[in-house]
């Protein structure tokens, strides 16, 4: 994260056909996440539908990662590895990916509950859900990042969830990661100002339990310090006057989950 990159409206444009791309891969993803099928199958499909829509996986081989898709498992909060591993009834299984079509780069995460999950599972899916729309609210012209974090601390701060520190959003599209940071945590009117041209990734990442985390030997892995379950939300949201312009929305998503 070197610096902060305004982006022109061209630009922005741009990023957005990038991010309709992931966003439609998210939906896809939708349709066939079930118990029975491997991570690794998810990250095979993930990897053929971008290039298939003109696209490369930005996280491939990013700083040495090995695949198109983070995806984190139950206690897992982010950039877990694909794997042999089969998806099981009530699992939640995080999905974290990137597109680069042509250069412009886009970046977004989904929690899925499989099949039936437990009622403090869907809690903690809803809540950490509701706290990236909070957090997005506050993306225009004139706030500061401070505003977006303590909107995310403040909706989930009374379940006692533990939100986690150690990993942040960030600035997006011409690079993966670039500044400003966005924290889940803070205090209104603190940080860097929200500007005109900005393009940020807002992405809550909350622990049913504490909020300390555990970095795996992969030297990528993370999970939750007790064993608890973890959610992972993640939107892109250009900045302007007034209103957010949100480049990445979950509608392919939810369009799909609605009719299972």
């Amino acid at each position: 994260m070197s610096k902060v990159y305004f982006k022109t409206k061209e630009q922005i444009e741009q990023i957005r056909e990038s991010a309709n791309v992931l966003s439609l891969l998210l939906g896809e993803i939708a349709k066939v996440i079930e118990p029975g099928i491997t991570t690794l199958s998810l990250d095979k499909l993930a990897f053929d539908f971008i290039h298939d829509h003109g696209g490369t996986p930005a996280f491939l081989n990013y700083h040495g990662f090995p695949f198109s898709l983070c995806i984190s498992v139950n206690d897992q909060i982010v950039h877990g590895f694909p794997s042999d591993y089969v998806i099981k009834e009530g699992d939640l299984v995080s999905v974290d990916g990137g597109v680069n079509l042509n250069g412009f780069i886009s970046d977004s995460a989904y929690t899925f509950g499989v099949g039936e999950i437990s009622k403090e599972a869907q809690q903690l899916l809803d809540v950490t859900k509701e706290a990236l729309f909070k957090g997005v609210d506050q993306a225009i012209v004139g706030k500061r990042v401070g505003d977006i974090s303590s909107a995310v601390q403040e909706h989930v701060s009374p379940y006692k969830y533990g939100i986690v520190r150690e990993l942040v959003g960030h600035g997006v599209g011409l690079h993966l990661h670039e500044k400003p940071e966005v924290p889940n945590y803070g205090k209104r009117g603190s940080g860097p100002k929200l500007e005109e041209g900005l393009v940020i990734c807002i992405e809550p990442m909350i622990n049913l339990g504490k909020a300390g985390v555990r970095f795996w030997d992969d030297g990528w892995t993370v999970s939750t310090i007790d064993g608890k379950l973890s959610a992972h939300f993640e939107q892109m949201v250009a900045i302007e006057k007034g209103a957010p312009d949100i480049l990445l929305d979950f509608k392919y998503v939810e369009e799909v989950l609605s009719k299972k």
